[in-house]
């Protein structure tokens, strides 16, 4: 059976409407996909690190309860969860403030089993941090070896702008690891001052990789791809109470979409239909839409289950294509 193996941050968002507070949820960019991936019917685990305190309990309690396998997540003594304080405004778009106990920023592991054709989610500053830099690029690096295929969701924030040159050549081999790159427009006007995707696939990841999808809030998700592929996709309307984690669940949906049309690396290299990148893409767009509707951070329970079910009706269909 094919696993989804995440790596990345967690923390305890605290989220606010009109400067109250309305939610406290566990989160962090890769751990809310792992975790809507888990509530689909995935088997999925995560990499990361939590604090020695009631927060980190808490995550990793968050984790099982939604088939997560969660014992790669390392417990540090004496050190402290971190708190994300999100706050938002009047379109329901959030701005962060994040506080780290950063003298406990570290990564220690052992690599989990990994099988061809199993799918690693990795990301945000986590993935490019220089501080664990060594033990990232090491599980990515034996996650390939093993024919593992690798989705990168870039996700750079302004608020670390000024760390540009210094990440660069992580963020590199980060795009050539990768199989798949989403980021936003706004990711790529931090990193490269660019919003145009054609200008940002053909200038900084086509030489890297030739699978790259551009979203940009409410408008038209971009798709460049082999076989020459050039596709905009209309953003589904959705009712929306919290931006957060839309992105994160786009990635989930995506991954979603991969397991259910069985896009193992063999099909990677034959290189993916047009048909079929609709199909993933819709997917990708559900799972997003389904996690606007509420502070949770992830798809709804309901929502997982509902995908668990469709998805195990089209099992005997998935290589047809």
């Amino acid at each position: 059976m094919r696993k989804v193996i995440g790596i990345g941050e967690t923390v305890l968002d605290i989220i606010f409407k009109n400067e109250q507070p309305i939610g406290a949820v566990p989160g962090g960019s890769v751990f809310n996909g792992i975790i809507s991936l888990g509530r689909a019917g995935a088997h999925a685990s995560f990499i990361s690190e939590a604090g020695n305190d009631r927060v980190g309990q808490n995550i990793i309690n968050f984790l099982k309860e939604n088939n997560v396998d969660a014992k790669d997540i390392y417990v540090y003594p004496e050190s402290k969860s971190p708190i994300s304080l999100a706050f938002l405004d009047k379109n329901n778009d959030a701005e962060y403030l994040f506080y780290k106990d950063h003298s406990h920023d570290q990564l220690d592991f052992v690599y989990p089993d990994v099988n061809a054709d199993d799918i690693v989610m990795f990301g945000s500053y986590y993935a490019v941090n220089p501080v664990i830099r060594p033990q990232v690029l090491g599980f990515l690096d034996h996650a390939r070896s093993h024919g593992a295929i690798l989705y990168y969701d870039v996700n750079f924030r302004p608020s670390h702008k000024s760390d540009v040159m210094k990440i660069t050549p992580n963020l590199l081999e980060n795009l050539e690891y990768a199989d798949f790159v989403r980021g936003s427009v706004d990711d790529f006007k931090v990193l490269y001052g660019k919003e145009d995707p054609d200008k940002i696939y053909n200038a900084e990841v086509s030489f890297y990789c030739k699978n790259f999808i551009c979203t940009n809030g409410t408008k038209n998700v971009e798709l460049r791809a082999t076989r020459n592929i050039k596709k905009s996709f209309p953003v589904i309307e959705t009712n929306v109470v919290s931006t957060i984690g839309a992105g994160d669940n786009f990635n989930a949906g995506f991954v979603y979409g991969l397991l259910r049309y069985g896009i193992t690396r063999e099909a990677l290299e034959r290189g993916i239909p047009a048909r079929i990148w609709d199909k993933i893409i819709h997917w990708a767009q559900l799972f997003s839409a389904n996690c606007c509707q509420s502070i949770s951070n992830s798809v709804s329970k309901e929502f997982g289950a509902e995908m668990a079910r469709d998805a195990e009706g089209e099992r005997d269909t998935y290589l047809e294509w």
